[in-house]
C-alpha cells in the first residue's frame, strides 16, 4: 500500500519529459520518390538522417537537379536585384498562405517550365538593362558633349564680349590672343569637379606653366561610366602650342578619366555640332524613356510573382537535398532514407505515405507501394518537445540554456509558472504590472494580425515572448495587492489592523497600536511610518529565502525522478540522498526557523526575537552553543543536523566512485572466467552492459574519470547550497529599489505638482502628469522590467536548472517546409 501511495505522489510530480522518438525506415519507389518527399515535407515530423555521410556532396545521386535549381535561384537573385535598382519592391507572401496555395507537388514538366521561363526572364531583363545602360551612356556622352561646345563658346573671339576678360590680367590677354589666332591648339573635354586640382597641378607642372587652363563647372549631374553612378563634373579648355605638346595634355586627360570632345574653332561649325548633338538627343533620350518603360512594366509583372517563385524553387531544393541524404538502390529501383519521427505521430505518417502511393499511381491496377519499417536501434534519439502558442516561448527560453537530454524532465513546464511569479516578486506594483498586463494582452488579442505583419527584431521578440509578458504583467499585480503597491501609493482595500493615537501634541513621536489583523497582503499603515523600511527591508529578505529554498528544492527532486526513469539507483543513492540530507539539514532548517519566528508573538512572551543570521553562523562555528534560544532543545536539534550534514559530504565524494570500482572488478572477474573456460564473449552483452547507450564511438569512462567528476561534483554543490541561497536575496534587493524608485519619482514629479492651485497650477499638474507617466513607462516598466526579467532568467537557468539539468541532447531538426519558408523569408 505504501509502494503504490510513493508511486502515485512521483506520478504527481513528474514533469514530462520529451516526446519518445522512433527510427523509422522507408523504403520509397523511384517513380514517385520526389512526391513522397515533398509530402513528408509538407507533414513536417521526420528528421531524415544522411546515409551517404561517406559519399562526396557533388557526386551523389541527385545533384545535376540541385545544381539547376541553384541556377535558377541565381536568375531569381539576378531580377529582384534589377527591380531594386529601379525602386520596385516585390511584395512577400506569407509562408502559411503559401502553405495552403502550393499543397502539391509540381511534375516533371512544370519544372522543365520553370527552367526554361527563368532563362527567358533572365536573358530579356539583361538584354533591357544592357540596352538601358548603352543608351544612357550615349545620352549622358552627348549631354556632356552639349555642355562642352555651350562652354567653350565664350572662349572665341566675336561670341563674348570683352567685358568678360580682364584685359590687366596676364591669363585674359593670353585668352583673348589665343581667341584671335584661328591656329591655335586646343583640347576640351569633361572631367570630374574632384580632380580639376589634380589636372591643372600636374599640368602646370609638366608645361611649366606654357598653358591656359579653364573649367566651368556643370549643373546638372553626369553619369560616370567607371563609378557606375551620376557625381558632379566640370568642362574644361585649355590653350597650347604644338602637336607634341597637345599630345601629351590628351595623355594626361584619359589617364584621370576625363572625356576628350572634338570642337571646331569656326563659330558656323560650332553650331552645326550643336544642332547634330541636339537632334541626336532628342533621338536617344526617346528611345531611352521607351526602353525603361519596357523594363519597367516587365519588372512590376515579375515583382506580382517573383517571392512565389523564390519560394517553390527553395521548397523543391530542399526536396532533392533529403533525397541525396537517402540510399539510392539501382537494382530495386526505390529511395531508402531512415529518420526519427515523435511515436505518437507514425500513424499520421503510415497515413500520408499510403495516400501519396495511391494519389500518384499510374492506373487503378499499379500502385507504388511505400513500406515503412520502425527500427530498433541503440542511437541516441533527439529531443522534442511538443508545444502550443503558450508554452513555446517558455520552452525557446530553456533550450537557450541548452538542449534537454533525451526523455529529462522538460524545465520549460515549471518556468511557465516560476518565471513570471519570481519576475512579479521584484517588480510588485498593481499600477506597473497593469500597464505591462494592457500592453501583453493587445499583443494577444492582435496576434493574428500581427502574426502577418513584417516585424522588426525586438518587436519580434515581444511578440513571440507575448504570453510570457501576460503572465509576467498579471503575477506583478498579484505582488502588487499583497506589497499594497500602486505607483508607489497604498490602497486601504480593507480595515487597517494598526490605530493611531487621537490625541497627541505637535513634536511627539507618535506610536501606532495594533488592534486587529490586516486581511491579506502588507497593511497600508507601515507607508508613511518611520520604521517602514526596517520592516520591508526584514520581511521581503525573508521571503526571498523561503521563496528560494522551494525554488530549489523542487527542482533538486527533478533529478530524483529523472534517476527513476533512467533506472539509475546509484545515482538516488549517491547523489540525491546525501545531497538532498545535506541542503535540507541547513537551509531547510533555516527555513523552519524562519516561519517559526514569524509565528511566535515575541512582545507577548516578552522575549527579544532572535537573530537567525547569527544562529546560522554559531551553528557550525560553535555547535551546541545558543546565545538566545529559539525553542526548546535548539542545541541538540543544531548538533544533530549539523553532524548529519557533515557525514553527507564523504557520502557524496565516495559512495558512486567505490560502486564504479566494484562494477569494474566484478566485469573483469567475469571476462577472466570466461577465457580460462574458453568461452567466447558476447560482444554485444558487453556493450549492453557497459550501457553506452548508442552505437556511435564513445570512450570508456575509467574509475579516475568518475572520480574527478564526483570531487568537483561535491565542491560545487555544497558551495552553491550557500551562493544559490544567497541569489535569491536578489528578490529582496530589486523589490525595494523598485519600490523606492517608484516613491521618488512620484514625489518629484506629480506628487509635488499637487500643491499648486488655480488655472495654473492645473496646466502644471497636467504636464507633470505627462512627465510622470512617460518616466513610469519608460524607466518603471520597460527599464526596470527587463532588468526583473534577467535577474529571473538567472536564477531559472543558474540556482534552479543547475540541480537537475543534464543538457546533453540533440535538438529535432524535422525536415519541415514551414522552417525552410520562415528561412526565406529572413
Amino acid at each position: 500500500m505504501n509502494s503504490k501511495i510513493l508511486f502515485f505522489i512521483i506520478n504527481i510530480i513528474t514533469i514530462k519529459g520529451s516526446a519518445e522518438m522512433t527510427m523509422i525506415q522507408l523504403y520509397i519507389p523511384t517513380e514517385i520518390s520526389r512526391e513522397s518527399i515533398y509530402s513528408l515535407g509538407s507533414l513536417g515530423l521526420v528528421e531524415f538522417r544522411d546515409l551517404n555521410k561517406n559519399v562526396n556532396q557533388f557526386q551523389r545521386s541527385f545533384v545535376n537537379e540541385i545544381r539547376k535549381l541553384d541556377n535558377v535561384e541565381r536568375q531569381y537573385r539576378y531580377l529582384i536585384k534589377t527591380m531594386e535598382e529601379h525602386e520596385i519592391f516585390p511584395p512577400e507572401t506569407l509562408a502559411i498562405d503559401y502553405e495552403e496555395s502550393h499543397k502539391n507537388t509540381l511534375s516533371t514538366s512544370q519544372l522543365d517550365e520553370i527552367y526554361s521561363n527563368a532563362q527567358l526572364l533572365e536573358d530579356r531583363v539583361t538584354q533591357l538593362s544592357d540596352a538601358s545602360e548603352e543608351l544612357l551612356k550615349k545620352q549622358m556622352d552627348l549631354k556632356q558633349y552639349q555642355q562642352v561646345l555651350s562652354a567653350t563658346d565664350k572662349y572665341f573671339p566675336g561670341e563674348v564680349s570683352r567685358d568678360l576678360i580682364d584685359l590687366n590680367d596676364e591669363q585674359g590677354q593670353a585668352l583673348l590672343e589665343a581667341g584671335t589666332e584661328r591656329e591655335s591648339n586646343f583640347i576640351t573635354g569633361v572631367i570630374p569637379r574632384e580632380k580639376i586640382p589634380i589636372l591643372e597641378k600636374i599640368l602646370w607642372r609638366v608645361l611649366r606653366g606654357n598653358l591656359l587652363f579653364k573649367t566651368t563647372e556643370i549643373e546638372q549631374k553626369m553619369y560616370d561610366q567607371k563609378a557606375k553612378e551620376f557625381v558632379d563634373k566640370n568642362s574644361f579648355v585649355i590653350f597650347s602650342h604644338g602637336e607634341m605638346i597637345i599630345s601629351r595634355i590628351r595623355k594626361i586627360c584619359e589617364s584621370l578619366d576625363a572625356n576628350l570632345y572634338l570642337v571646331h574653332a569656326d563659330s558656323k561649325s560650332r553650331q552645326s555640332q550643336q544642332i547634330q548633338i541636339n537632334e541626336q538627343l532628342t533621338d536617344i533620350t526617346n528611345v531611352l524613356e521607351n526602353t525603361n518603360l519596357t523594363l519597367t512594366t516587365e519588372l512590376r509583372v515579375i515583382s506580382s510573382e517573383i517571392d512565389n517563385w523564390v519560394k517553390c524553387v527553395k521548397l523543391e531544393k530542399s526536396v532533392y537535398e533529403i533525397m541525396n541524404r537517402c540510399h539510392y538502390d539501382l537494382g530495386r529501383k526505390c529511395l531508402i532514407g531512415e529518420g526519427w519521427v515523435p511515436t505518437d505521430d507514425i500513424s499520421i505518417i503510415q497515413s500520408t505515405l499510403e495516400e501519396c502511393s495511391t494519389k500518384f499511381s499510374t492506373d487503378e491496377d499499379s500502385t507504388f507501394p511505400i513500406i515503412m519499417n520502425t527500427v530498433n536501434t541503440t542511437r541516441t534519439p533527439p529531443t522534442y518537445h511538443k508545444v502550443n502558442k503558450f508554452t513555446a516561448a517558455f520552452q525557446a527560453m530553456c533550450d537557450s540554456y541548452g538542449i534537454a537530454t533525451y526523455r529529462e524532465v522538460n524545465a520549460a513546464l515549471p518556468t511557465a509558472a516560476t518565471f513570471p511569479f519570481l519576475f512579479a516578486i521584484m517588480f510588485g506594483d498593481l499600477g506597473h504590472g497593469f500597464i505591462m498586463f494592457l500592453a501583453a494582452l493587445t499583443l494577444v488579442l492582435n496576434e493574428v494580425k500581427i502574426g502577418r505583419m513584417k516585424r522588426d527584431e525586438i518587436f519580434d521578440m515581444a511578440y513571440s515572448g507575448r504570453y510570457i509578458l501576460l503572465f509576467m504583467g498579471l503575477f506583478s499585480m498579484y505582488t502588487g495587492f499583497l506589497y499594497n503597491d500602486i505607483f508607489s501609493i497604498s490602497m486601504t482595500f480593507f480595515e487597517s489592523g494598526w490605530k493611531w493615537p487621537e490625541s497627541w501634541k505637535e513634536g511627539d513621536s507618535i506610536e501606532a497600536h495594533q488592534v486587529g489583523t490586516y486581511l491579506i497582503g502588507l497593511d497600508p499603515a507601515w507607508h508613511g511610518a518611520e520604521n517602514t523600511l526596517l520592516f520591508a527591508n526584514s520581511y521581503k529578505m525573508k521571503l526571498s529565502i523561503l521563496m528560494g529554498f522551494i525554488h530549489m528544492s523542487y527542482s533538486y527532486v527533478f533529478s530524483l525522478v529523472n534517476a527513476i526513469h533512467f533506472n539509475s539507483m546509484i545515482n538516488i543513492v549517491g547523489n540525491f540522498i546525501p545531497g538532498f540530507i545535506f541542503m535540507h539539514g541547513i537551509f531547510g532548517y533555516l527555513t523552519i526557523c524562519i516561519i517559526y519566528k514569524w509565528c511566535v508573538d515575541w512582545v507577548a512572551i516578552g522575549k527579544p526575537a532572535p537573530s537567525l543570521l547569527n544562529m546560522l553562523i554559531n551553528m557550525f562555528l560553535s555547535p551546541g552553543s545558543i546565545d538566545e534560544e529559539l525553542y526548546p532543545g535548539q542545541a541538540t536539534v543544531q548538533v544533530f543536523l549539523l553532524a548529519a550534514a557533515l557525514i553527507c559530504v564523504p557520502c557524496l565524494l565516495l559512495i558512486k566512485p567505490l560502486w564504479f570500482k566494484h562494477q569494474e572488478s566484478k566485469k573483469h572477474i567475469a571476462l577472466t572466467e570466461d577465457n580460462e573456460v574458453g568461452t567466447d564473449i558476447d560482444e554485444n552483452n558487453l556493450l549492453s552492459n557497459l550501457d553506452l547507450g548508442n552505437d556511435e564511438e564513445h570512450e570508456e569512462e575509467t574509475f579516475g574519470d568518475v572520480m574527478i567528476h564526483q570531487v568537483i561534483h561535491t565542491i560545487e554543490f555544497c558551495l552553491n547550497c550557500v551562493s544559490h541561497t544567497a541569489s535569491y536575496l536578489r528578490l529582496w534587493a530589486l523589490s525595494l529599489a523598485h519600490a523606492q524608485l517608484s516613491s521618488v519619482l512620484w514625489s518629484m514629479t506629480l506628487g509635488s505638482s499637487f500643491s499648486f492651485t488655480g488655472f495654473g497650477g492645473s496646466i502644471f499638474i497636467f504636464l507633470m502628469f505627462g512627465m510622470w507617466f512617460v518616466l513610469t513607462v519608460c524607466i518603471l516598466v520597460v527599464m526596470e522590467g527587463t532588468s526583473a526579467m534577467l535577474h529571473a532568467l538567472r536564477l531559472h537557468w543558474v540556482e534552479s536548472m543547475s540541480k537537475f539539468f543534464e543538457g546533453e541532447g540533440i535538438p529535432y531538426t524535422p525536415y519541415a517546409f514551414n522552417a525552410i519558408l520562415e528561412t526565406v523569408a529572413q
